[in-house]
C-alpha cells in the first residue's frame, strides 16, 4: 500500500505536470494534504512513511484538480496567514501578500511617535488583514476599514470577530474615505494598482481568480485609484498624520509625481525582499 509520502510525491508530479513550478508544487501538495488530513506539519513529517489513510485520495484528488486548474491554494483551503494571524479568504477578496506586511511595519513605527489613542483608516480593506493586524498590535487603536465590496466586508467582519478585535474595528461599505466621520492619525491602503495593460502578464492564479476590482487601479499606469486617494485623504487626516500606500513594480516615479501634484511629500519608500520599491510613507 502507498505511504503518505508516496501519495504526496504523486500529487507534486501532478501539479508540476500542470505547469506549476516544482518548488511551489511541493509546498502546495503538502498544504492541501495537511488541510484534508487535519494535520500540522509536525504530524505530517512524523507520519511520512505511514500507510496513507483509505480516504486520502477521495479527499485530496478534487483539491489537486482545482489547483491544477491554477486556482490559488488560499481559495481552496479558505485561509491565508498574514502577520502571524490566520485569515479567512474567499474569491471576494484579494489574497494577502507578504510584501503588504511592510505597511504594518511602517504603521507601527509611525504609531510609536503618536501620543494618545490611535485612529486608523484602512482604505480598500478586503479581508481586513491590515486593519485587523494593526488592531491586534495596537491595543488602544480604533480602526475603520472601508471597501466598495459588501462581500469583501462580510469576510472582513468574520475575521475581526474570530481574531477578537471586532470591538475596535469597524467596517464601512464606501468608496475610499466616504462616510468616515472623524480624522485619523494614520491612513493606510493597499489599493488596486495593476495597469489594465498588465492583465495579460498576470499569473493565472491572479488574473483568473482574484477580484478585478481589487487588482486594476485605472488609468494607463494603474494609479487612478491612488490619485483619487491622494486628492481626498488630506481631508481625513489629523494634524501631522501620515498616509501609507502600497504600489507596484516600476510605479515609484509616477507615484511620487502624483503625490507632489496633490500636495503630498514622500517621506520614505520601503523595498520588498526582492529589492522592489513597494510602500510609500507620505505627509502633507
Amino acid at each position: 500500500m502507498a505511504s503518505v509520502y508516496d501519495r504526496l510525491l504523486g500529487a507534486r508530479q501532478a501539479l508540476t505536470g500542470a505547469g506549476i513550478a516544482p518548488e511551489e508544487a511541493a509546498i502546495d501538495a503538502e498544504v492541501l494534504a495537511r488541510h484534508v488530513l487535519g494535520w500540522d506539519r509536525a504530524a505530517l513529517v512524523s507520519r511520512w512513511r505511514d500507510q496513507a489513510p483509505d480516504n486520502l485520495d477521495s479527499l485530496l484528488d478534487p483539491l489537486l484538480a482545482r489547483r491544477a486548474a491554477r486556482e490559488p491554494v488560499a481559495y481552496i483551503t479558505g485561509h491565508r496567514e498574514f502577520w502571524g494571524l490566520d485569515f479567512e479568504v474567499t474569491p471576494a477578496v484579494l489574497i494577502p501578500r507578504p510584501e503588504t506586511e511592510l505597511i504594518i511595519e511602517e504603521a507601527l513605527t509611525l504609531a510609536a511617535d503618536v501620543r494618545g489613542p490611535h485612529r486608523i483608516v484602512d482604505v480598500g480593506t478586503g479581508c481586513g488583514c491590515i486593519a485587523i493586524a494593526l488592531a491586534h498590535e495596537l491595543t488602544s487603536a480604533t480602526v475603520i476599514g472601508t471597501d466598495l465590496s459588501a462581500a469583501a466586508l462580510e469576510v472582513a467582519r468574520k475575521n475581526a470577530a474570530r481574531l477578537g478585535v471586532s470591538d475596535r474595528v469597524t467596517f464601512l461599505e464606501a468608496d475610499l474615505l466616504d462616510g468616515v466621520q472623524s480624522a485619523a492619525n494614520l491612513i493606510v491602503s493597499n489599493p488596486p494598482y495593476v495597469p489594465a495593460a498588465g492583465a495579460a502578464s498576470l499569473q493565472p492564479e491572479v488574473g483568473r481568480y482574484e477580484p478585478a476590482t481589487a487588482l486594476f487601479g485605472g488609468n494607463d499606469d494603474g494609479l487612478g485609484t491612488v490619485r483619487r486617494l491622494f486628492a481626498v485623504a488630506c481631508q481625513y487626516l489629523a494634524g501631522d498624520g501620515r498616509l501609507v500606500v502600497e504600489f507596484g513594480f516600476g510605479q515609484e516615479a509616477r507615484l511620487a509625481d502624483a503625490a507632489r501634484e496633490a500636495g503630498w511629500q514622500v517621506c520614505r519608500v520601503r523595498e520588498d525582499l526582492q529589492g522592489i520599491p513597494r510602500v510609500a510613507v507620505l505627509r502633507r
